[in-house]
């Protein structure tokens, strides 16, 4: 499963790489949800595109980043003003004896307020990490699609959420942000033929067994640690990953309408194998861009799979995740 990924956030980019234009009134909705309230996951590269705007719907957008930023920047300073009170009062207890229910307290607060400079370090900052550009299950992510005949990036979460099922589908079925290439014309029959899409990858992450990545079995008594990869193409590639995706309407008008996504996976490559992991995104050839985007043009099942099998086959170098 692709427990997360690094992407690809300039849109500039995308419009020179990928003829791909920019559906900005997906981008408005989006960020004016989030500045009404909506506890949306947005990383923060993503943000950072619209950091020097050049229309009237881009300036809006960033004006609501930088109202958001204001008011996370406000919640952690009163996280640390609220935490170094804590440390006080379990310093000053300390001091008069020693107690574990103090100790306790100073640790948690320690803790919570090195945390929370850190969230306000990166939520200052102005350059753009590899870190800012990761998204896991439940954030947003810029996605290629094809509407009208032309390439449109749109923002998607990424957790599929299929048409006609409810809201509660999210939290019943947690995984649906993999869609498994031997699934696809069942769980996902809906989408697979009938809308797909591409996210533009960097990098992605797997939780994987300790004992596995070292080659060995557990050991007498040892427990299963897990540690997370994190896999990237070598030689250094953008990679097209292949996904479906969902546009969900609540009948009853009640609840936002979602744009959402899954990314396919597929057994994995022998480097992946080895390194003990047991899927793999499938990035599709350029070349196929347009005949992945609109399955509807062929309406081939057989056409589909050809593409996921005509693969890009980069060798995937992995190292411990930072």
């Amino acid at each position: 499963m692709c427990y997360s990924a690094q992407i690809r956030h300039d849109y500039a980019r995308f419009v020179r790489a990928y003829g791909a234009v920019i559906d900005i009134a997906e981008f408005v909705r989006l960020y004016w949800d989030r500045a009404q309230g909506a506890k949306l996951k947005i990383p923060k590269a993503m943000d950072a595109a619209f950091a020097d705007p050049q229309t009237d719907e881009e300036r809006r957008i960033a004006a609501w980043i930088g109202q958001y930023d204001r008011g996370q920047a406000t919640l952690l300073e009163q996280e640390v003003f609220k935490q170094r009170k804590r440390l006080a009062d379990a310093e000053r207890a300390l001091q008069r004896r020693t107690t574990k229910a103090a100790t306790e307290s100073r640790r948690i607060a320690t803790a919570k307020v090195e945390w929370a400079l850190g969230k306000l370090a990166d939520l200052r900052r102005a350059a753009v990490t590899d870190e800012d550009a990761r998204i896991f299950p439940g954030w947003y992510a810029p996605v290629i699609v094809m509407e009208h005949g032309r390439r449109v990036v749109k923002p998607m979460r990424y957790q599929c959420r299929l048409p006609g099922k409810p809201s509660s589908y999210d939290r019943q079925f947690p995984g649906c942000y993999n869609a498994r290439r031997d699934n696809l014309e069942g769980f996902w029959k809906g989408a697979f033929g009938v809308s797909h899409a591409i996210v533009v990858l960097n990098a992605f992450y797997e939780n994987v067994s300790r004992h596995r990545v070292e080659g060995r079995e557990l050991g007498a008594g040892e427990k299963e640690e897990n540690v997370v990869l994190e896999f990237r193409p070598r030689p250094v590639q953008d990679m097209l990953v292949a996904c479906l995706w969902s546009q969900w309407t609540d009948p009853s008008g009640k609840e936002p309408a979602l744009l959402s996504f899954a990314a396919i996976t597929d057994d994995p490559p022998p480097e992946i194998a080895a390194a003990g992991h047991d899927r793999c995104v499938i990035p599709i050839k350029p070349e196929h861009i347009d005949a992945w985007l609109d399955p509807s043009s062929s309406k081939d099942l057989q056409r589909m799979h050809a593409i996921l099998d005509d693969r890009e086959r980069p060798y995937y170098a992995h190292r411990l995740a930072a």
